[in-house]
């Protein structure tokens, strides 16, 4: 055999592996359904977080515009038990991963309507350490990671605005004390604030728009 008879056999081979190779990776997946998400999150979430997203309850939080990636992690984490809430890992637990991403898509299709705060002096309280931490203390400041309209960072950071103050109240608190587990940095940080800091940081994010 001549050397470029195996010359063409080697690139041959080189080509076969390659395309076995391209074959083998993973599928991208499909994109969201919002109309499925709209149809799974009226027969379960309705009931709790209003039938747009935007909770009439202070106790259930708002989730109109909520990044998708935000309630996917949610909901795998309640699904796996990594958040625990009794309702919720109920809920999670017979939902596929297209299911979470079609339920996501739906309620970051809606707009989530502002809040008010209710307190002034509480909310310019809040308002100096979401904008500015404590440095003092090590606190950094909330609208570097979530923004500073509340906004946050897609696939990173949560939307907080205009989030009803008695559910960030609870979450804050949850972290504080080592309930909420499924994020060590607001774990860090929450351990360090004190209950007024923590109600006043929540009605100022209450009419953050």
């Amino acid at each position: 055999m001549t050397f470029f008879a195996r010359l063409l056999i080697t690139l041959g081979t080189f080509a076969s592996i390659s395309l076995a190779l391209a074959n083998d990776k993973p599928a991208a997946p499909a994109k969201a359904d919002t109309a499925k998400g709209g149809a799974l999150y009226a027969a379960v979430c309705t009931s709790c977080h209003g039938a747009d997203g935007n909770s009439g309850a202070p106790t259930f939080p708002k989730l109109a515009q909520q990044h998708p990636e935000y309630i996917v992690k949610q909901l795998t984490e309640y699904k796996s038990g990594k958040r625990a809430n009794a309702i919720m890992m109920g809920f999670a637990a017979g939902l596929s991963d297209v299911d979470m991403r079609n339920i996501a898509a739906y309620v970051a299709s809606n707009s989530a309507k502002p809040g008010f705060a209710k307190d002034k002096e509480l909310a310019t309280l809040g308002e100096k350490i979401y904008r500015g931490g404590i440095a003092d203390r090590q606190i950094p400041a909330c609208s570097g990671c979530h923004s500073p309209n509340g906004a946050g960072i897609p696939s990173q950071y949560p939307r907080l605005s205009g989030q009803h103050a008695e559910y960030t109240v609870s979450q804050l608190t949850q972290f504080r004390d080592g309930i909420r587990l499924n994020s060590l940095q607001m774990g860090q940080v929450a351990a360090k604030l004190n209950d007024k800091e923590i109600k006043a940081l929540a009605d100022y994010i209450a009419g953050l728009n």
